[in-house]
């Protein structure tokens, strides 16, 4: 396997900032891959312009689109498989979040979009998601660069290639995007809220439907 190198990451705030006051109030404050780095929501109210449609293929060759959020609570955050923390620290701390929700959790479905398609074919996400640690049943997904920038540009989220050659990395946004079984947005979830506060979010939001 390449050599994962380390991630910047940059903010994508004044993008989802500029998204979402003009129709209601979040406040997610995103941090840099520092010692001092944080992600926290502070509230949310309204329905942002967060999320609509995409056509991806999932981790076994499957083309889906935003139909896939029908019927479930979802969990969207963007990645890539080559991420050293930021991706598996999130994964792991959806796992416990649904461990939180106790028998809510088989209500809720986490879905992994790649920001790489250069090296995330759906083969590597199947083995990346496979891995020990990682929650049972997240679905993975990837797609053309045109098809990912599409995603991403629903979610308003942010993606930057870095550096040349086989070693390059990828900067990236780190908001979790918590979408009803509409497929509208909710809520969302900065990285580090930690399993129960996450919980708390997803329960509230549950019991507004």
């Amino acid at each position: 396997m390449m050599p994962r190198r380390s991630i910047l990451l940059f903010a994508g705030l004044c993008i989802v900032l500029a998204a979402v006051l003009a129709v209601g109030t979040i406040v997610v404050v995103t941090g840099r891959g520092d010692a001092g780095s944080a992600s926290r929501q502070i509230g949310s109210t309204g329905q942002p312009s967060v999320g609509g449609p995409f056509q991806l293929v999932n981790q076994n060759g499957q083309a889906v689109d935003q139909t896939l959020l029908d019927g479930k609570w979802s969990l969207v955050f963007f990645g890539f498989t080559y991420c050293p923390d930021y991706c598996p620290t999130t994964l792991g701390m959806l796992e416990a979040t649904k461990r939180a929700l106790g028998d809510r959790a088989d209500d809720v479905q986490i879905i992994f979009i790649s920001v790489d398609p250069g090296r995330d074919t759906p083969q590597a996400l199947k083995d990346y998601l496979s891995s020990d640690g990682f929650p049972e049943g997240v679905i993975g997904l990837t797609g053309t660069p045109e098809q990912i920038r599409a995603a991403a540009d629903a979610y308003r989220a942010s993606y930057q290639k870095v550096g040349e050659g086989e070693a390059y990395t990828m900067n990236h946004s780190l908001t979790i995007y918590l979408m009803g079984p509409d497929g509208r947005f909710r809520s969302a979830l900065g990285h580090d809220l930690g399993p129960a506060n996450a919980a708390r979010i997803i329960e509230q939001a549950m019991a507004r439907g």
